[in-house]
């Protein structure tokens, strides 16, 4: 070994450390630090004006258990699991489409796909409160039909309705960029052996693309499952999801601790998900 050699190792260690410095300690101070704060405390009480008291205690995980919430989580699964069926089914075609395009046009439908988030969130839920509230473009149209008007804000569809019109560019890009690297020549080989479309579709398009499914699924699912405006806007408060409750139980019930198990549980489900996204894409590109 040269001189220069352990100057250069150094040289090159200090590189490293210069331009993964900055990316480190955000981590650190803005996801590390508070997921560790929120992990410590889950086992402590609640004071009796609220915060924290810090006695060791396990009630905050068998509460979880209790029927009041469970209905509040599995209500909040069902309503996230329908929005990401239906930003599949409606993110699938979208994104085969956009990937058959001309070079050209794929940037205008990209931009086209993102445009609704140059517009504030809030101004968006909003405008779902004008288009379905009883004298909305919605119920007038019903009325000019002769069907009468229909009770459409305030129910689960609406919530529905602005999860889904929040999220869905959200599974259409990774939908989007799963199709767009496949080889053609698999869909025209499987053409050439006699495959139909919708052969070629199940067989060769479908599981090639499977980890742009299931990211844009972890994608969709999880923001909705932990999202509280939608639901307190255009659910009117009726209906809780975990979103909202974590949130009153930091902000009006002031109790941390329950809270902080709560967040863990949506922290935890986002793991496995994520772990279950890797897994499936791995397979899929071994039998790629």
């Amino acid at each position: 070994m040269t001189a220069r050699q352990p100057a250069r190792v150094v040289g090159k260690a200090a590189g490293r450390l210069a331009t993964m410095g900055p990316g480190f300690g955000y981590l650190t101070v803005f996801l590390l630090v508070p997921l560790a704060l929120v992990l410590s405390y889950t086992v402590f009480r609640r004071g009796r004006f609220g915060g924290v008291v810090y006695e060791p205690t396990g009630e905050n995980f068998t509460r979880l258990a209790d029927p009041l919430y469970l209905d509040v989580v599995i209500g909040s699964v069902r309503l996230a699991a329908i929005t990401t069926l239906l930003a599949l089914l409606l993110g699938y075609p979208t994104a085969y489409m956009i990937a058959r395009l001309p070079a050209r046009w794929k940037v205008v439908a990209l931009v086209a796909v993102v445009l609704p988030f140059w517009t504030n969130f809030l101004i968006r839920t909003y405008a779902w409160i004008v288009l379905l509230n009883s004298e909305g473009p919605v119920n007038s149209g019903l009325k000019a039909l002769g069907l009468g008007t229909v009770d459409l804000l305030y129910t689960d569809g609406a919530i529905v309705a602005g999860l889904l019109y929040a999220y869905l560019p959200l599974m259409i890009l990774p939908l989007y960029s799963a199709v767009e690297r496949l080889d053609p020549q698999l869909r025209e080989a499987s053409a050439n052996l006699g495959a139909r479309p919708a052969r070629t579709f199940w067989s060769v398009t479908l599981p090639l693309s499977l980890p742009g499914v299931l990211t844009g699924c972890v994608f969709v699912f999880v923001p909705s499952l932990g999202n509280f405006v939608i639901p307190e806007l255009l659910g009117g408060g009726r209906r809780i999801m975990v979103g909202n409750l974590i949130r009153d139980q930091f902000l009006k019930a002031r109790d941390w601790p329950f809270g902080s198990v709560l967040a863990l549980a949506v922290i935890a489900v986002l793991v496995l998900l994520l772990f279950a996204q890797a897994w499936a894409a791995r397979r899929a590109g071994r039998g790629a």
